[in-house]
């Protein structure tokens, strides 16, 4: 029986874990505008170093309460190797995701980069996790809306959506290798060192790809400092603390709305639009992915 308390925190919860959906959603927008004056490696390597200066002040006050962190400096001697390898799959997710998004826009993106929710059980297949038929007619359903959203009529796909699908592939695996490292490793650490390794490999690239990176980082700093503050150190807040009081299968659906939240944003703030048949793809792949975590997230 669900008491008035209970329900009353579960709403709060859940309340949190949509602002974090909403907050990730509008960063397409900042990553969109962003694009407009910095590479793809500057933009990011700028970025995840921010977001990962943000969430270390977290992760310390997070681990020193659940008792789980005495020494900082061990605690990040222990997630270095875990948190470098999940940094270098992020950084190639990031990547494709940050140069497909300057040719396409912030909705269609926030949609394409969902379906790495499909794709998680999918991909777990490789390492025997079990796949349930619900998982696979949410994939189909998916790949239908896929289609809809992204080939046209004359069966050809944007370079940016391309590009941002290759990104869904690695954001799936960039799932599973955290899902092999987290359960050994204080979570907000680890994301902290993955965050900071996926900026260390931009910037190189950065700095060695073009002679003046930095030139419209004055441009961008605003949606440098939502995609890298507000996105990543305040996002990822909320969700710690919106799981600790939701069900895992809520949960999941209320951080799917990081797709509509993009649209929305899109629609809002840029002006963008969507014809009919884009819009049906959109809502195809929205109840692909609903259709897929409900079983799987209730178990």
């Amino acid at each position: 029986m669900t008491t008035p308390a209970l329900a009353d925190h579960r709403m709060r919860a859940n309340l949190t874990l949509a602002l974090a959906a909403a907050i990730w959603g509008f960063a397409f927008v900042a990553q969109r505008l962003g694009s407009q004056h910095l590479s793809t490696f500057a933009f990011n390597g700028v970025r995840f170093g921010i977001g990962a200066l943000s969430l270390l002040p977290v992760a310390i006050w997070f681990g020193r309460r659940a008792g789980r962190v005495t020494s900082i400096r061990i605690a990040i001697r222990d997630v270095l190797g875990p948190g470098v390898a999940c940094g270098a799959v992020l950084f190639l997710g990031a990547t494709f995701q940050q140069a497909g998004i300057a040719g396409t826009t912030a909705g269609k993106a926030g949609f394409i980069t969902g379906l790495y929710i499909v794709l998680v059980p999918l991909l777990g297949i490789v390492v025997r996790h079990r796949t349930t038929a619900q998982v696979w007619a949410g994939a189909a359903l998916a790949l239908v809306g896929l289609y809809l959203l992204t080939v046209t009529e004359a069966l050809t796909i944007g370079a940016g959506d391309l590009l941002v699908l290759v990104g869904s592939l690695f954001w799936a695996l960039h799932i599973l290798v955290i899902d092999h490292f987290v359960a050994r490793h204080d979570p907000l650490f680890l994301s902290t060192m993955q965050f900071a390794a996926c900026s260390a490999l931009s910037l190189v690239l950065a700095l060695t790809t073009t002679s003046t990176p930095f030139d419209g980082a004055g441009a961008a700093l605003l949606p440098i400092l939502y995609a890298g503050v507000v996105s990543v150190g305040i996002a990822y807040t909320l969700q710690v603390v919106g799981q600790q009081g939701a069900k895992p299968s809520t949960a999941a659906l209320i951080l799917s709305l990081e797709a509509v939240f993009g649209a929305l944003g899109g629609a809002l703030m840029l002006g963008e639009s969507m014809g009919l048949r884009e819009y049906a793809g959109a809502a195809l792949m929205l109840a692909g992915i609903i259709v897929s975590q409900l079983p799987e997230r209730a178990r």
